[in-house]
């Protein structure tokens, strides 16, 4: 009775298990692509487009952004960095390209902002273009991209239009954790039905968005979500609620981005993702289940089929463990990273159960989220 009882839980769990995963994959599948537009026809006028990037420390990166981005076609740029106090040589890129990138200092950071909500304000509010492009210090933009980005928003009506850009990962460690984080991401977030009309599902992504000028204001601008750790999450919440349009696509060929330069470096961003200033300990104790459950147990299901000496709970185990780890290596080809790094999958998630452990503790302890050198209180 006890094995045909464990027979039957490790059959269910595993069935709820493939369906997940194959969930997953239909999102990935429904995830717009967008690609670079043809140039306009000669004569055509000039979108003008603000860029505003917020930087704290990052002249590793930001040479190459401020040089991608002075290179787009077909647009009259301005562009702004809000420099937040860096201590390394920031200050010295954005100085060697003066004339074509205006740099600002950003202001004492005010009670109750976070840094990077507080610099895109102030670089926003310095600016006077009709599109507004909020971009990180460290996405690259092929020539194209900012024209194809206009255009795309104009035609379907946008009132917030971001793109995920593809990943750089160059280092092992970020093979193995970096296509998990962008399934968390597509599935935790629902990513592809954002752009459904009628659905719930809001998500924008920070490292590069588009909004008129107009309709930020009518958003409230950054200064509407001043608190937010994840202020693109909050914008693209604020436009469902106000019954606002929005578009997220995938972009590998217009964008890219090498997200973090050390594990340690990574760790405090996928945790200060997960911690959010909106702290919450029911939340964190589900997702760590939800980790554990969908991810490792399954993979108990073969050794303990061979363990009770059950033929089906083994061929059933075989099935599950080929469909998890097939997955995950095709998500690993789908991002860029060696295929064979999604059989290491099993070691991303236990990076991520780290991260949500450590999430709990922080926060049963009222500690305050740390990131680029700043602490922000959370709120229960």
């Amino acid at each position: 009775m006890l094995v045909a009882l464990l027979e039957g839980a490790a059959a269910l769990g595993a069935i709820v298990a493939v369906v997940f995963q194959g969930w997953a994959i239909l999102l990935a599948y429904e995830m717009p692509r967008l690609g670079a537009d043809p140039p306009a026809p000669p004569g055509s006028p000039a979108p003008a487009v603000s860029v505003v990037i917020a930087a704290r420390n990052e002249a590793e990166e930001l040479a190459a952004t401020l040089d991608s981005v002075l290179a787009q076609e077909g647009i009259d740029l301005e562009v702004v960095v809000v420099d937040g106090g860096s201590t390394d040589g920031s200050r010295a890129v954005v100085e060697a390209r003066a004339g074509r990138v205006r740099g600002l200092d950003e202001p004492p950071l005010p009670e109750g902002w976070v840094g990077k909500t507080w610099a895109c304000w102030t670089g926003a509010r310095s600016t006077s273009a009709e599109w507004l492009l909020f971009l990180d210090a460290d996405v690259r933009l092929a020539p194209a991209a900012v024209r194809t980005l206009v255009a795309w928003a104009s035609r379907e009506g946008a009132t917030v239009a971001s793109v995920a850009p593809r990943v750089e990962m160059d280092r092992a460690w970020e093979r193995i954790v970096l296509p998990f984080y962008v399934q968390m991401v597509l599935t935790y977030f629902r990513a592809p039905h954002a752009n459904r009309p009628h659905s719930r599902a809001a998500i924008a992504n920070g490292q590069c968005w588009l909004v008129r000028r107009a309709d930020y204001v009518a958003l409230g601008g950054h200064e509407a979500v001043r608190a937010d750790v994840l202020e693109d999450v909050a914008i693209a919440r604020r436009v469902r609620a106000t019954g606002g349009t929005l578009r997220f696509a995938w972009a590998p060929t217009l964008a890219s981005t090498r997200m973090y330069r050390t594990r340690s470096e990574m760790f405090e961003g996928i945790l200060k993702n997960i911690h959010d200033t909106r702290y919450s300990a029911i939340r964190q104790v589900g997702f760590l289940a939800a980790l554990v459950g969908f991810f490792w147990l399954p993979l108990a299901v073969l050794p303990v089929g061979v363990l009770v000496g059950s033929t089906g709970l083994t061929a059933l185990g075989a099935f599950v463990a080929l469909a998890c780890f097939g997955k995950h290596v095709a998500f690993s080809r789908a991002t860029g990273a060696p295929p064979a790094y999604g059989l290491l999958y099993p070691v991303a998630v236990g990076f991520y159960v780290v991260a949500v452990l450590t999430s709990i503790a922080r926060g049963s302890a009222g500690a305050a989220i740390r990131w680029k050198g700043r602490s922000y209180p959370i709120r229960r």
